[in-house]
């Protein structure tokens, strides 16, 4: 929009100026075209003798009479610059000169400058023809000398920088021809040289070239085609009498696999060809098509190199007037890596002893692949972590064979995979597993479960009672690992282990074979073997350790008064005792152990019920009351004893207690005696340490002074009743009686010290110091019981001396 205000400005300014009559300047100059925008055409200040800023100053202004303004004016500098490049062709075309004209108008006073810029031509264009190429069609029988009209070239330049001359390309059959016509227009003429034979060249191709005379020189060409027509006078010729192709097999359907050619020498219907397959097999025709006028023969069917390498046909080439021409076709089938390689057992052992050597051949397999070269190569290699390997023998066969230990009881199979490779591209693979069983050998022991079993068994138990079983495993399998059991031979508590116990030998369950008696035997030991089915067999041993558990079998037994004695026990107390007195000691025991021999006492009946008391732990009989007159002198007292067994189990005892009314002196000296003696001995404690020592020697010393005692009971005629003593007690197994029961241990020996007129009495405990063997189990020494009364004869009395020894009784 800015140009063309511009424009209307300046024509409307030149024609003021017309209008004005104002007086005009010419200026001219020459400029080359194709200048470059911006570059200098000339310094008007100079052409027009005017003075720097008087351009400004008159507020010059460039008017061009073209629709585009290609100069620029610099009102400052009065310098005229290219605004826009020239095309002198585009602009004036072949009119010459070329020229632009424009004006400057000037102010103060009003001035016009015409500007004539006069084009210059310059060699920018080069000739050119019509078309690319000019198309000729002559008959081979054409005469020489003939001549064939050219369209000559254009230019766009002028004079010398037009075209100047022509050129033909050198050929053996034609020569070009330049007349010059009116305005110095050239005319040019293809003249035939020599004769045309359109089978040894159906096609001539020349180069036209047009040349100006512009520095540089610029050239133009164009392509002569000449088609020669033909006659029918030659045969159809392949290119080639035997083609050799090669195809890779699987190749798809329609896949080229040649392209055969024929050629005719002659043109037309008679050289055009179409190709057919001659006296081929019927398999031919099922893997390869044709193509009638292309010659392209493609892959119709499937190929396989497996199947056939190389195919072998005969190709036929037929033009339009019944001439024919024949070809063979050799195509050679390319392998390619489309089969895997293929694993084949030759032989195999189904199982392998876990003790077979090193080296030892598993299996034995081939290897094969139905591809050629290195597509056939294979190598096979079996997993690293696998107790075997491969070794190769040749000829693609391979042995598997052991190369470290086996065991079966790691590991009971293997399942070996084989992997056979090829060398093609890609590769391919195969795999082939096969199981390797491994068979037993009996090398490992029956193991037990535990090294020491422990059962319980209740006392008292029916013979043929299952105690518990033992179990052994053995890692082997099948004979090997059939286990049976049987018990070691031995002694257990002195006796056979097999009086005890039996064992299944095929289940391992352990049977009592007798009834056990807590009391005799608490427990026992027997070892048990398990032994496998191997050749030879291998065993191990097992310790069971049997405890005997207690059951409240055993009803306590009174040891003071003595149970189921004949003669009654009697006990003299005087009238004159306060409440809380002594009277007794009750003493019990128990056969049984634990909480079956703990044992607590009461007074069943009783004379006078209120007049005594028992204590229910310590079995101590004392007075409730002080005595009177009124009371009974016989006071008949039945004591019972009851453990702590569930349930629990009771005895009974009758203790008499006989009221006196005083003692003589002999009395009161024998109680005064026997109070020095407690004093002595310090406690009941002291006396059982004492006891314990001279167990052996108080046995010895009491059989004396039990006969001393008898021979002197006639000559006691003051004593009402001397305490009886009970004969001895049956044998009682040493184990019968248990340290943490509530009653005194059967193995000690009971003194009792009476005086007559004593308030108090002592319960002296004593073991025998030589051991009372039993009949049953000679070997115990301290399943005896002893009880010892102590007593000074009415000599002792009159001597005024202690006795030495109280009396004892074996109980």
């Amino acid at each position: 929009m800015g140009d063309i205000f511009r424009m209307r400005k300046g024509l409307y300014l030149l024609f003021l100026l017309s209008l004005s009559g104002v007086v005009c300047v010419s200026i001219r100059y020459s400029l080359p075209e194709e200048k470059k925008s911006g570059s200098l055409v000339a310094n008007v200040l100079k052409d027009l003798k005017l003075g720097p800023g008087e351009l400004s100053a008159r507020r010059a202004q460039l008017v061009s009479k073209s629709h585009k303004q290609y100069f620029q004016l610099d009102n400052h500098s009065g310098n005229l610059f290219i605004n826009d490049k020239i095309d002198r062709e585009a602009l004036c075309g072949q009119t010459d000169p070329c020229l632009l004209l424009s004006k400057i108008a000037l102010e103060k006073p009003l001035e016009v400058i015409s500007i004539e810029m006069n084009i210059e031509d310059v060699n920018d264009n080069s000739p050119k023809f019509s078309k690319n190429e000019f198309n000729l069609e002559i008959p081979e029988n054409v005469p020489t000398n003939t001549r064939f009209p050219l369209e000559s070239a254009q230019d766009a330049d002028l004079g010398e920088n037009s075209i100047q001359n022509y050129t033909l390309s050198p050929n053996e059959n034609f020569h070009l021809e330049i007349q010059s016509g009116r305005g110095g227009k050239k005319h040019l003429d293809l003249v035939l040289e020599k004769p045309l034979d359109r089978e040894k060249e159906a096609h001539v191709g020349l180069t036209l070239t047009a040349v100006d005379g512009g520095l540089p020189q610029r050239t133009g060409t164009v392509q002569i085609n000449i088609n020669v027509l033909d006659s029918n006078d030659n045969f159809p010729e392949f290119t080639q009498f035997e083609y050799i192709v090669g195809l890779k097999e699987n190749s798809p359907r329609d896949t080229l696999v040649l392209k055969v050619e024929a050629r005719d020498l002659d043109f037309g219907s008679n050289a055009q060809i179409t190709f057919s397959f001659h006296q081929v097999p019927e398999e031919i025709s099922q893997l390869f098509y044709l193509h009638q006028t292309t010659g392209e023969i493609t892959v119709l069917g499937p190929i396989d190199y497996e199947e056939e390498t190389s195919y072998y046909m005969n190709v036929k080439a037929t033009d339009g007037g019944g001439l024919s021409g024949h070809c063979k076709v050799l195509v050679e089938i390319e392998d390619e890596n489309d089969n895997a390689p293929e694993v084949s057992l030759i032989s195999i052992s189904s199982t392998v002893q876990e003790d077979s050597p090193l080296d030892t051949v598993v299996a034995l397999f081939s290897v094969t692949d139905q591809d050629s070269g290195e597509n056939s190569r294979t190598s096979c290699s079996i997993d690293t972590n696998l107790p075997f390997m491969l070794k190769a023998t040749g000829s693609n066969n391979y042995q598997l064979v052991i190369q470290s230990p086996l065991d079966r009881e790691k590991v009971p199979e293997y399942n070996v995979t084989i992997t056979a490779t090829d060398r093609g591209s890609p590769r391919r693979a195969s795999r082939r597993t096969i199981t390797v069983l491994i068979s037993d050998i009996n090398d490992n022991s029956p193991v037990f479960e535990k090294s020491k079993y422990e059962m319980q068994v209740w006392e008292n138990n029916i013979p043929g009672l299952l105690m518990g079983l033992v179990r052994a495993v053995d890692l082997d399998v099948e004979q090997n690992a059939k286990v049976t059991y049987s018990l070691v031979p031995g002694n257990a508590t002195g006796a056979p282990a097999a009086s005890y116990v039996s064992i299944n030998s095929e289940t391992g369950n352990l049977y009592v074979l007798r009834s056990l008696d807590y009391e005799q035997i608490k427990e026992f030991q027997v070892r048990v073997r398990a032994s496998d089915g191997g050749s030879p067999p291998l065993s191990s041993e097992a310790v069971v350790r049997v405890v005997i558990l207690d059951e409240n079998d055993n009803a306590p037994f009174f040891l003071h008064p003595l149970q189921n004695s004949t003669s009654p026990c009697n006990e003299l107390v005087p009238k004159s005792v306060e409440a809380g007195y002594l009277v007794a000691k009750v003493v019990a025991v128990d056969g049984d152990s634990g909480q079956n021999s703990w044992l607590s006492y009461e007074l069943l009946k009783a004379t006078d019920p209120g007049l005594f008391s028992i204590g229910a732990q310590n079995g101590e009989v004392k007075t409730r009351r002080p005595l009177t007159e009124r009371d009974t002198n016989k006071q008949r007292l039945i004591i019972l004893v009851r453990d702590n067994g569930h349930p629990p189990q009771t005895s009974t005892a009758t203790l008499n207690i006989l009221l006196m009314d005083g003692f003589s002196d002999p009395y009161l000296n024998i109680a005064s005696v026997s109070h020095e003696a407690g004093e002595e001995d310090g406690s009941l404690t002291m006396y059982l340490v004492i006891c314990l020592a001279a167990v052996s020697f108080v046995f010895l010393i009491c059989i004396i002074v039990f006969v001393v005692i008898k021979m002197y009971k006639k000559d006691s005629s003051f004593i009402t009743a001397l305490p009886q003593f009970p004969p001895a007690l049956p044998e009682i197994p040493e184990t019968g009686v248990n340290s943490q029961s509530g009653s005194l241990s059967r193995t000690y020996q009971y003194d009792v010290c009476l005086t007559g007129g004593s308030l108090s009495s002592d319960f002296r405990y004593l073991r025998p110091l030589i051991p009372v063997f039993s009949m049953g189990d000679p070997s115990a020494f301290e399943n005896h019981r002893f009880s010892s009364f102590s007593q000074e004869t009415p000599e002792q009395v009159e001597r005024g001396k202690p006795s030495e020894q109280p009396v004892g009784l074996k109980t």
